[in-house]
């Protein structure tokens, strides 16, 4: 592959080009649905194709293909040069890249057990048996289990002699419930995977997450609803991870920040508690968004998005790092080989703090312990609102009943000048993110308090 891929970026070299790259995938996936005890679903498969980028006067050009015989991957080539072209007699600001030195490394992943040597057969009795755990509680009355594996080999090759073989393994299993009592009518989610293979059973006993998950829909069918108002709060990692994400994550991508984001005239400067360090960290153990080249054949680094209160850096690609005048911090990612890598987080954290988890409910006579969530919506203006899945009131230092139909809002910065108690435990969640194109990723940190909290409710 490298032969090839070496040749295809020599033809880009006769044309002219002022940079050229070419992104090599092959992915195999098994997707299974359950629902209500029925298998809905059943996908395997296997996909594989090239993309092809080319940077001429300042413009860029894109195309794929599926078809790998070298005419084929020629032609697109050119069709992306051709496009490239044409635009760059209309662009206006014209695009530069930090380049690389060249570079030859081939990454594989580590394997407990191979996803692909699993029968399908074996997935689907593992996951009908867990689906049917989950009904046995006759409060349940809808079930829906998605579980997949992706295996996944990318070949990258660019024009600066840069080539870089890396394998990726994701399995990720997503559960939902709908349950009534009475009149009263609730939902939860529950999701996790692994990045070692086929071994989320031996994470986690089939028996022991049924129970933990319709044992939370069990406390949501019985909770009261909230007081609306503002309070004091306590977040759970979950709650916490969602939080750095999606409030605040997506306004630290530089495509985003760049186009007006809340921070976008922010940097070097102090937003939040000088408790709160946010950093982007593709080397966290276990990551959905931990691997070390990104699609850009960029090795990736830790972005520090926020150091005890202030902004110190955004994510970049190299387009942005080389706007900003920064090394790139490998954060471009592309859904697949048919569409152009974009700026997307990997695991985002609040890094832990100093505070036992204890300590943080002692101070609070009346709030809420907010544990997971179900949904939610961020603004690039920095306003946000979260549904809240899982909570508690906290009286008097203690966790209290469970509440439902809770949500939170308000705005990102004001938010995170509100934390005044960073917690020494630690939880990375595992899960996706759309932004028009699906990436895996992780988020968490710690339990931390908050001074103030817009809680939505009954009044």
């Amino acid at each position: 592959m490298q032969d090839f891929l070496i040749k295809l970026m020599d033809y880009a070299r006769s044309l002219g080009v002022d940079f050229a790259d070419a992104r090599m995938e092959r992915v195999e996936r098994t997707l299974i649905t359950i629902q209500d005890g029925v298998l809905k679903e059943l996908k395997t498969g296997i996909e594989e194709g090239v993309a092809i980028r080319v940077l001429y006067r300042g413009a860029w050009g894109f195309a794929s293909s599926s078809d790998l015989a070298f005419d084929s991957l020629k032609k697109a080539l050119e069709n992306a040069y051709a496009a490239a072209k044409t635009l760059s007699f209309h662009v206006r600001k014209p695009a530069r890249i930090v380049e690389l030195p060249a570079k030859t490394d081939s990454v594989k992943a580590s394997l407990k057990k191979d996803p692909r040597n699993i029968a399908v057969d074996i997935k689907i009795k593992d996951y009908i048996e867990y689906e049917k755990l989950l009904r046995e509680k006759d409060f349940v009355k809808s079930t829906t289990v998605y579980y997949a594996d992706i295996v996944g080999s990318t070949f990258y090759a660019s024009t600066e002699d840069r080539y870089i073989e890396q394998e990726r393994v994701i399995t990720w299993m997503y559960t939902w419930l709908t349950g009534r009592i009475n009149d009263i009518v609730a939902s939860v989610r529950d999701e996790r995977g692994a990045v070692d293979g086929y071994t989320i059973w031996d994470k986690w006993d089939k028996n022991k997450i049924a129970e933990y998950v319709a044992g939370k829909l069990e406390k949501q069918l019985k909770a009261k609803t909230p007081k609306g108002g503002v309070y004091p709060a306590v977040l759970a990692p979950e709650i916490v991870g969602v939080f750095v994400h999606e409030a605040f994550g997506h306004l630290a991508e530089a495509d985003l920040t760049m186009s007006g984001s809340a921070i976008s005239d922010k940097l070097g400067k102090e937003i939040a508690s000088p408790l709160v360090t946010i950093v982007d960290d593709p080397t966290i153990p276990g990551g959905f968004g931990t691997f070390k080249y990104d699609d850009e054949g960029v090795e990736t680094r830790k972005a520090v998005l926020i150091e005890k209160g202030v902004v110190k850096e955004l994510m970049v690609d190299r387009q942005y790092a080389a706007t900003l005048g920064i090394k790139p911090t490998g954060n471009a990612r592309a859904e697949s080989f048919k569409v152009p890598p974009l700026i997307r987080m990997r695991n985002t954290i609040l890094v832990p703090g100093d505070y036992d988890k204890e300590e943080l409910f002692e101070d609070i006579k009346y709030g809420y312990y907010l544990v997971s969530f179900r949904g939610g919506q961020a603004n690039l203006d920095g306003t946000f609102q979260v549904g809240v899945q899982e909570a508690y009131e906290i009286v008097n230092g203690e966790i209290g009943d469970p509440i439902r139909n809770m949500s939170i809002s308000g705005n990102t910065l004001d938010t995170l000048k509100e934390v005044d108690a960073v917690a020494k435990d630690f939880e990375l969640e595992l899960g996706r993110c759309g932004k028009g194109q699906l990436a895996y990723v992780s988020d968490g940190g710690p339990h931390i308090r908050v001074r103030k909290i817009v809680i939505g409710g009954a009044r």
